[in-house]
C-alpha cells in the first residue's frame, strides 16, 4: 500500500500519485509542488490536459507561485500532456518513458540539480486512448526514477478513471499525495491548504465542529507567516464559528494577517460577529454566478 506524503516531503526518486475529486485541492497542490520545486533551484515540468496551460498558468499566479520569471528563464514549463507526453501521437509506454527521459537529460544539461514533473493523466480517458499503455507506463518509469534525478506526480480524476484504474495506480505509486484533512464528513471538510498556506474549508459549518476548526486555525498560526482561510466552497457559516474565525484574526500580532476567501453571505456572517474591526483581517469576497 502506497504511503501517504506531503508535497513538501517528496524528493528526488519519489513516484508518487495524486487522486482527487476536488479540482481546487488539485490545483492546490500542484502549486505548492512546483512552488518548492522553484525554490529549491530544480526545473520543474507540467503536463497538464483537463486545464489548458494558460489557464493553469492563471491558477498557479492565483496560488502565489509567480510563474512568470521562471516561465521566461526556462525554469517552469507548462504545456499539453498531449502533445509533450504523447508527442501528439497515439499512446506508446516506450515512447512516453523516452519523452520523459529526455526530459531529465535536458535538465541535467542545463544545469538543474533536478527535474520536478507532474502530469495529468486524464488524456488516457479520451476515446481511442489505451489504458493498456497508461498501466505499462506507470510500471516502466520505475527505472527512471531509480536514477534519482525525477520527481514524479501522476495525477487521476476519480470522476473520469474506473475504479480498476484508480486500484492499479494506488498501487503502483510508492506514495500518494494528499493534503492533511482534520476533519472528512458528507456535509462537511477541513482540511490543509498548502498554496497559498493555511486552511481550506467545505461544506456547511456550525458550532458542532468549532473544537476542529480552531485546531485547524491553531496550527496555521503556528506554522505560517500569514494565515489564508479558504472559504469559498463553504455554503454556511454560524455565529459561533465565524466568531472564532475573527479571535483568531484579532489574536495575530499586528505584523502578521488572515485572509478570508468566501462567499458574499459568509462574508456577511463574518460582518455581523465583527470582523470589519479587526484589521489583521483582510475578507475577500468572491462573486457567484448567477
Amino acid at each position: 500500500m502506497a504511503d501517504t506524503a506531503t508535497v513538501s516531503a517528496l524528493s528526488a526518486g519519489d513516484h508518487a500519485c495524486l487522486t482527487f475529486s476536488d479540482q481546487e485541492e488539485r490545483l492546490d497542490l500542484v502549486a505548492a509542488f512546483v512552488r518548492a520545486g522553484l525554490r529549491a533551484g530544480q526545473k520543474v515540468v507540467c503536463w497538464t490536459d483537463s486545464v489548458s496551460p494558460d489557464d493553469l498558468t492563471g491558477e498557479l499566479h492565483d496560488r502565489s507561485v509567480r510563474p512568470g520569471s521562471a516561465l521566461r528563464r526556462g525554469q517552469l514549463q507548462i504545456g499539453s500532456a498531449t502533445a509533450s507526453l504523447l508527442g501528439g501521437d497515439p499512446a506508446d509506454a516506450g515512447t512516453m518513458v523516452r519523452m520523459l527521459a529526455e526530459e531529465v537529460r535536458l535538465a541535467t544539461r542545463e544545469g538543474y540539480p533536478g527535474l520536478r514533473l507532474t502530469a495529468d493523466m486524464c488524456w488516457a480517458t479520451r476515446p481511442f486512448a489505451s489504458a493498456e499503455q497508461l498501466l505499462e507506463f506507470e510500471t516502466l518509469v520505475t527505472d527512471l526514477l531509480a536514477h534519482g534525478q525525477l520527481c514524479l506526480i501522476c495525477q487521476y480524476d476519480r470522476e473520469r478513471f474506473d475504479a480498476v484504474t484508480l486500484a492499479f495506480a494506488a498501487r503502483v505509486h510508492p506514495k500518494t499525495v494528499a493534503a492533511q484533512v482534520y476533519l472528512e464528513h458528507p456535509l462537511l471538510r477541513i482540511c490543509r491548504q498548502y498554496s497559498p498556506a493555511g486552511v481550506r474549508v467545505a461544506g456547511e459549518l456550525d458550532y458542532r465542529h468549532k473544537d476542529v476548526l480552531e485546531l485547524a486555525l491553531a496550527e496555521s498560526v503556528r506554522i505560517d507567516r500569514h494565515v489564508h482561510l479558504n472559504l469559498t466552497g463553504l455554503d454556511y457559516i454560524d455565529g459561533a464559528c465565524a466568531s472564532i474565525v475573527v479571535a483568531a484574526a484579532r489574536a495575530l500580532p499586528r505584523s502578521r494577517r488572515m485572509t478570508v476567501t468566501c462567499r458574499r453571505l459568509v462574508g456577511t456572517v463574518l460582518s455581523l460577529v465583527g470582523g470589519d474591526d479587526v484589521s489583521q483581517l483582510r475578507v475577500q469576497r468572491r462573486h457567484e454566478q448567477p
